[in-house]
């Protein structure tokens, strides 16, 4: 009986989606390490006009920078996953008690759906992750920022509280923003925007809107999954009541929006590494920038496009699928490709840094 317990709770985290919880982090903190790093092998300096997170020079200080950046992007991580794991127990629950998951509904059964965990367990550990999570925020704004930046604190501090908040109402509640079709823009900004750019800053405290396009293509194909997600379950959310985007546009207008999803994103993407096949850049108001010695590590600027591959097998397998039963196997396929994209980012910035 406890291991069919444990085995539900495991099913309701929804680790599948996890990977792509933490695809803006990686992407965000690569760039972040790149933009000090690649300086510093190539101009054969670290800018120390850069005010990090001391007030010392970083030439003397590297190890000290990176035991405080690896500090910051494991927080971030675990902020993130406890974000993702309390969304989808909220969903479970949300989902569960307005009956929405029930016997018309494709894909894995839920928790609360299949009656092993009830209603009241599944809301007690929705009260304990959110309290971890914030735990959890509350330390990496404190490693970020310290006590001295208290407003940029502050303000982090309430994209917390709003992530957390997010994520329960996305399906709990009569209210609930994701039965009005709203879930698209939130997924978007929390995954896109919010994730990249503000990881960027916990490490950097530089606002660099470069970020916007490596941001854009993560949010834009997370948006892509829900998107998917609901134009697979858009009979079974039809009658439960559940107006997402699918359910108001219906089946082939959702797939054309579907192909810009990852179309914009591609472009974003390729805006992004051209940007950093052509010079090296970093925050504006540094004000420098210089090409790249070596061809040959120019072109690994361009290695993250490589994910874009499986999602053009993607785009076409969806054109050609007219039952949204069979849409299922591609949540998995277009999360797992954002993945490869965030990891794909890491490596190519990890090389040319290091020449």
């Amino acid at each position: 009986m406890a291991s069919t317990k444990l085995k539900a709770w495991i099913s309701a985290a929804r680790l599948r989606t996890l990977p792509l919880s933490i695809s803006g982090i990686l992407v965000g903190s690569a760039f972040a390490y790149y933009n000090v790093f690649a300086i510093e092998n190539n101009s054969e300096k670290l800018l120390n006009s850069i005010e990090l997170n001391f007030s010392y020079s970083i030439a003397d200080n590297v190890s000290l920078f990176m035991f405080n950046y690896i500090s910051i992007v494991i927080l971030a991580l675990i902020t993130t996953l406890g974000f993702q794991i309390l969304s989808n127990f909220a969903n479970d629950y949300g989902d569960g008690v307005k009956g929405t998951d029930n016997e018309d509904r494709i894909g894995p059964m839920r928790a609360i759906q299949s009656g092993i965990i009830s209603p009241q367990e599944m809301k007690r550990g929705m009260v304990i992750t959110a309290i971890l999570t914030l735990i959890s925020a509350i330390l990496l704004i404190y490693v970020s920022l310290g006590i001295d930046r208290l407003l940029v604190s502050l303000f982090f501090l309430a994209l917390g509280i709003a992530a957390i908040w997010a994520a329960i109402k996305y399906t709990v509640g009569d209210n609930a923003y994701g039965y009005r079709g709203l879930g698209d823009v939130f997924v978007f900004i929390f995954f896109g925007p919010v994730s990249v750019m503000g990881i960027y800053y916990l490490i950097t405290t530089i606002v660099n809107w470069e970020m916007i396009f490596p941001s854009m293509t993560i949010g834009l194909l997370s948006v892509a999954v829900l998107n998917l997600n609901n134009m697979r379950d858009v009979q079974s959310d039809k009658k439960a009541g559940k107006n997402t985007i699918v359910v108001k546009l219906g089946l082939s207008k959702a797939k054309m929006l579907h192909y810009g999803f990852v179309i914009v994103a591609f472009i974003c993407a390729l805006r992004l590494t051209g940007r950093i096949y052509f010079t090296q850049y970093i925050a504006n108001d540094i004000g420098e920038s210089w090409m790249l010695e070596n061809e040959n590590i120019n072109l690994i600027a361009f290695l993250p496009l490589l994910a874009f591959i499986p999602l053009l097998i993607h785009l076409i397998k969806v054109k050609k699928t007219t039952s949204p039963a069979l849409l299922d196997p591609e949540l998995k396929k277009v999360a797992l490709s954002t993945f490869l994209f965030a990891v794909l980012c890491c490596v190519s910035v990890w090389i040319i840094s290091s020449f």
